[in-house]
């Protein structure tokens, strides 16, 4: 949900910033501008004296000012925390059946995971993400297969044993994953 925030933000701040710049530009170059547009040529100013002063008697004016900007700043600063907020989930909580929960590092969890990930066959290299809620996490599972690795195999195995294992062990109803499998490079093989 954070990536499409992100985007559609981006996006409406980026094309903003493109149409009042691109209209600033052909202002100043005496390019023709609509009639409503506030600046027709190179020596307009953005606020007439008129304008500036024109709600500088009214009582609400500055509190209404003050406030607008304030929540701009809160806005900009949610964003800015929620960028720097870890995604990786850092415990999961497991059930042990009395009633009672326990908590199990996210990483310890992972790190099982990757090691039983590595030890099937035809799996260079595991990297294990969990993601989610502590008590419905999810993983992302990147492999690195070896040249000649059979993929099907390789998934359905990670699939019935190390998901399963991770899965049985912490308790958990499911364990929803997304598996990327990418090949080692390699050589070609000769043939004779």
């Amino acid at each position: 949900m954070l990536g499409v925030v992100n985007r559609v933000l981006l996006g409406l701040a980026g094309l903003v910033l493109l149409a009042a710049g691109g209209a600033v530009l052909a202002a100043g170059l005496g390019l023709g501008v609509p009639s409503w547009w506030p600046w027709s040529g190179p020596d307009d100013v953005l606020l007439s004296a008129g304008a500036r002063q024109r709600w500088r008697a009214e009582g609400w004016w500055w509190p209404v000012a003050i406030a607008a900007l304030a929540v701009l700043v809160l806005l900009a600063l949610w964003w800015l925390l929620a960028q720097l907020r870890r995604s990786r989930l850092a415990e999961v909580l497991v059930e042990s059946g009395d009633g009672e929960g326990a908590l199990l590092r996210g990483r310890a969890l992972e790190a099982v995971l990757g090691g039983e990930a590595e030890d099937l066959e035809g799996v260079a290299r595991a990297q294990i993400a969990l993601h989610g809620r502590r008590t419905a996490p999810t993983a992302r599972v990147r492999l690195l297969l070896e040249p000649y690795a059979s993929p099907g195999e390789t998934l359905r195995r990670l699939s019935m044993e190390a998901l399963t294992h991770a899965r049985d062990s912490a308790g958990l109803a499911s364990l929803p994953s997304e598996v990327r499998l990418r090949a080692e490079k390699h050589r070609a093989r000769r043939v004779t």
